[in-house]
């Protein structure tokens, strides 16, 4: 079909309108590293909610509908990216299009955005941790930070785990299917540490330096660019260093601009860096 003549990445996370973080900043990456970026939005919000007040449309009752006009398109996609996802609804939704859309060639990349700080999210059952471990099983990639890596495994949050230990956590998680796992965001001694492990390969840390504090969308950002490069074939590692470097820059720039921190990463300023 005309409609598979680009490579193409599924992403299914929620639209915010400011704030910088989900759709509104994976988009933009994706799409600046040559991959046709096509949203399946799980809500629609006015800001993020880490503001004092803010305005969301749930939009489950309408996943389905795009999936079937998707489905009438024929489209093929070389990758498929999940991010938030609100509802244990929601995860079987996405289950269900991963079992249809994700063929041989397609990279399944999920960010299980469950908690962080040692806790799950306030919107996270027990039964929704258990099937996003359902849904990580899928994945050909995942990159959680520490807490959800411990949730993922039924651990005991512990924030001063040493490198090794989180290595061994990796490990875990990529016995239990995904090929590629990085743990993101640990914070050791000024240094920003992503602990990777790949099946054949091993363990591996890329560090960069903290240069500011948390921002809303640095995951996202994160995993836009790990998605992207694998549909592109860039090596785990070299993605991973490079997704590292560019959220680091991406802060050390918002701070250089006094950027409110609800704010988000000024990825703009920097994202022909990417190049």
């Amino acid at each position: 079909m005309p409609h598979n003549r680009q490579k193409k990445i599924a992403l299914v996370n929620d639209y915010t309108g400011f704030g910088r973080c989900s759709v509104a900043v994976q988009l933009p990456i994706i799409s600046h590293l040559g991959v046709q970026c096509c949203p399946l939005p799980t809500a629609v919000l006015s800001n993020h909610t880490m503001f004092d007040s803010f305005s969301i449309q749930d939009f489950t009752a309408h996943m389905d509908e795009h999936i079937a006009e998707w489905r009438k398109l024929d489209l093929r996609f070389a990758g498929i990216c999940t991010g938030f996802l609100g509802s244990a609804d929601q995860i079987a939704i996405v289950d269900g299009f991963i079992r249809e859309f994700a063929g041989a060639g397609t990279t399944v990349v999920v960010d299980p955005v469950m908690g962080d700080y040692g806790r799950p999210y306030a919107t996270y059952t027990p039964d929704m941790c258990a099937r996003m471990g359902e849904l990580v099983a899928r994945a050909d990639i995942v990159t959680p930070n520490l807490t959800e890596a411990c949730i993922l495994l039924g651990e005991p949050y512990r924030a001063d785990a040493s490198l090794e230990e989180v290595a061994v956590l990796a490990e875990r998680l990529g016995e239990a299917g995904p090929a590629r796992v990085v743990i993101t965001g640990n914070v050791r001694d000024g240094q920003v540490v992503n602990v990777g492990f790949q099946h054949g390969e091993g363990s591996f840390i890329v560090a960069t330096p903290q240069c500011g504090g948390d921002r809303s969308g640095t995951g996202d950002v994160f995993a836009a660019i790990i998605a992207a490069d694998a549909v592109n074939g860039i090596a785990f590692r070299a993605s991973v260093e490079r997704a590292a470097a560019f959220v680091g820059r991406c802060i050390e720039r918002s701070a250089e601009m006094g950027i409110p921190v609800t704010d988000g990463v000024a990825f703009e300023e920097v994202i022909r860096e990417l190049d």
